[in-house]
């Protein structure tokens, strides 16, 4: 079996600037990593995915920010092509990009719920491809879904339904390149103490999260920590990466399948 770790290898992080994508490539960076490639969505998050660079780069490693919307597939393709001509074939692929919407699906729009599905679906689609196309041979590939996928709840149809597609991506793409031994996972998230959350969130609904999992009382907030996501993240793409096609809900008891 191969020896995965993170030393000397070279890294892209989609949604990289800041919250779990900004940690995930500092703690990459503390590990070992050679270049750490962040790409950030739009002008908005411009001074988050600089500061992360400037962070990664006092850890040691190389490191640059690539800007771009993901939600077509030759912007996708773009990112990936960039990222090669700086540093080369990555060999770990990590996409955190997503967006939330707390809604009845009364009250979904068309324009709505296209958002949510290019967002959710057809990036992550996307990114999974472009990374099997260029990765190296026995790379990992992870991405983030959401611990919704194990609730029975209203009003998140369109957030937890269009992240719903990328359990069967990851078992395709599983099947398909791991004849090349790159290990494919998507890992869930509970509700995380981000703005992600507290934008959809009432007073109430925010109480109610923050007491739901097994373990709430041992969390600083009661809900998922960005900390608490990023030591499975490191250990899904090295001495995990033989658990490969799965989804892993990671929430301190919140849900479950």
């Amino acid at each position: 079996m191969a020896t995965h770790s993170i030393k000397g290898k070279t890294i892209i992080i989609g949604g990289g600037a800041k919250n779990l994508g900004g940690l995930i490539a500092r703690d990459f960076a503390a590990n070992g990593a050679k270049a750490i490639a962040l790409h950030y969505n739009s002008s908005a998050t411009k001074a988050d995915a600089d500061a992360t660079v400037a962070a990664v780069k006092a850890a040691g490693a190389e490191a640059a920010a690539f800007q771009a919307d993901l939600t077509t597939a030759g912007a996708m393709e773009k990112l990936f092509a960039d990222v090669v001509a700086a540093f080369g074939r990555p060999d770990i692929a990590i996409n955190t990009v997503g967006k939330v919407l707390k809604k009845p699906i009364l009250d979904i729009s068309e324009a709505e719920y296209d958002e949510m599905s290019a967002v959710n679906a057809k990036t992550a689609f996307f990114f999974l491809k472009e990374a099997g196309r260029h990765l190296n041979d026995n790379g990992a590939i992870v991405t983030l879904v959401t611990s919704l996928l194990g609730a029975f709840t209203p009003f998140y149809s369109s957030y937890a339904g269009t992240k719903a597609p990328v359990e069967h991506f990851t078992r395709a793409a599983a099947k398909e390149f791991g004849d090349r031994g790159i290990s494919v996972t998507a890992i869930g998230p509970g509700p995380m103490d981000t703005a992600f959350f507290y934008g959809q969130e009432s007073t109430d609904a925010q109480a109610y999260h923050k007491s739901a999992a097994a373990l709430s009382k041992f969390s600083k907030t009661g809900l998922t920590d960005i900390e608490d996501i990023a030591p499975y993240i490191r250990f899904l793409v090295t001495e995990g990466w033989w658990m490969t096609g799965q989804t892993i809900l990671v929430n301190g008891g919140y849900t479950t399948k």
